[in-house]
Formats: structure tokens, C-alpha cells, sequence
């Protein structure tokens, strides 16, 4: 009988060794980007859809370059302290790169960069357990949006309808959510039947570098550490 492909043995060895190459190849590629681009930004983002950031990225990449993931490991790459820094004044970059953040590599003006971020927004269905932004309620009647083949499945989601003459009806007004709460299942997906689009994809400058001088953007950010490394 065939061994099954599921049950091989994998050397950890062997894991851990690609795990720490690809590290490696994150490192010396940002190192790269460092010595090649003007400006380094680092930025902040709420509510990421990939495919949106993909697109932005997309129109971006002849000037410039993105970089997502590991915090710890972009702040390897760049230097932590003077002693390791690759570049004079780039580990204060390393300093402000905390939570939900990435760096923005490139030979942008700053002015250019500035609007470009400033300016993006991408509206989108909220998800499960994001914070809603408005109360919305439905009104006791016919919901004429939906088919009656809907009916079932809606009453699944909590709503009170029935069929009344083959049309959707809520037979009471009904609360699909109400602001500054976390978003249940069945809510986002109510929501995102009606239209609703409560999510916004934003992206937020924290700070630039550049041989010449560091600003901080962001109000809130720890520029004491900054100023003592």
C-alpha cells in the first residue's frame, strides 16, 4: 500500500531554514530599496483590502515600492540604533513602525506623496467584528429589494419576514446594527445585501526620511523615542 503523501515527515530543520531564507531575502531586498530610492515613508492603514492595495501598488511601481509584514523585520532591515543603522538617521524610521504599518520606498516629491495618500480612500462592505459607523434600520413593510427566494435565508440572519402574496415583508422594524458596535455575521451580511458599505480603506502617513531631513506626519506617535535614539 502506498504511503500517503499526508503522513510524510517534514524535517523541521528544513521549515525553519526556509522560513529564516525568505526572512533574509525581505531583508536584503528593503536594504536594496534603501539605497535606491530618495524617500522613506513609513504608513499606516485601516480596514486593508488586498486586492485595492494591489491596485494602488500596481500604479505606483514604476517610482516606488511597497513593503508589508513583519515589523520586527522591516526594523532589522533598516537598523534599530545608530550602531546598525544602514543609512545615517534611518533607524528613527525603525522607531515608528508599530501595529497595522508598512514602508513606502520612493523617488516621489514629497508633495506628490502627501496628496496621493491624502487622497485615497476605497469604500467597502464591512466584515465581522469591525465597528459600525451608523445605526441602520428597516422599517416595518415590504422589502421589494429582495426575491422571495430570499425569504428563508433572511429569516435565517434574525430579520422577522414573511411572504405576503410572494413579496418579502418585515413584519417589524428591525435594527441590522447599531453604531460604535462590533459587527456580528449575520449583520455584515445583511448589510452587504442592502448595499451598505460601512468600511473605508485608508492609508496614513506616519513619517518620511530622507538624507537630508526625518519628519514626523502623525500626531500621537512616539517622537520622544525618536529624539533619545
Amino acid at each position: 500500500m502506498p504511503k500517503s503523501k499526508r503522513n510524510r515527515a517534514v524535517s523541521l530543520t528544513k521549515t525553519k531554514k526556509k522560513g529564516r531564507e525568505h526572512k533574509e531575502s525581505i531583508v536584503n531586498s528593503i536594504r536594496e530599496a534603501a539605497e535606491n530610492y530618495n524617500s522613506i515613508y513609513v504608513f499606516t492603514f485601516e480596514n486593508m483590502r488586498n486586492l485595492k492595495f494591489k491596485e494602488f501598488r500596481e500604479q505606483l511601481k514604476s517610482t516606488s515600492r511597497f513593503f508589508l509584514g513583519s515589523n520586527k523585520v522591516m526594523q532589522v532591515s533598516l537598523g534599530r540604533s545608530v550602531a546598525d543603522e544602514i543609512r545615517p538617521g534611518i533607524h528613527k524610521v525603525s522607531k515608528l513602525l508599530h501595529g497595522d504599518a508598512g514602508l513606502f520606498l520612493t523617488n516621489l516629491p514629497k508633495e506628490e506623496v502627501e496628496r496621493l495618500f491624502n487622497e485615497y480612500e476605497e469604500y467597502d462592505f464591512a466584515r465581522t467584528g469591525s465597528i459600525t459607523t451608523e445605526k441602520v434600520e428597516l422599517k416595518e413593510g415590504p422589502l421589494e429589494q429582495f426575491t422571495h427566494e430570499m425569504e428563508p435565508f433572511l429569516r435565517k440572519q434574525g430579520m422577522p419576514v414573511q411572504l405576503n402574496k410572494g413579496v418579502v415583508e418585515l413584519v417589524s422594524d428591525f435594527v441590522v446594527c447599531e453604531e460604535g458596535k462590533h459587527l456580528s455575521p449575520e449583520s455584515a451580511r445583511i448589510l452587504r445585501l442592502l448595499g451598505i458599505k460601512m468600511a473605508t480603506f485608508r492609508l496614513h502617513l506616519i513619517c518620511r526620511w530622507s538624507p537630508e531631513d526625518f519628519e514626523v506626519y502623525r500626531e500621537g506617535q512616539d517622537e520622544s523615542d525618536v529624539e533619545s535614539a
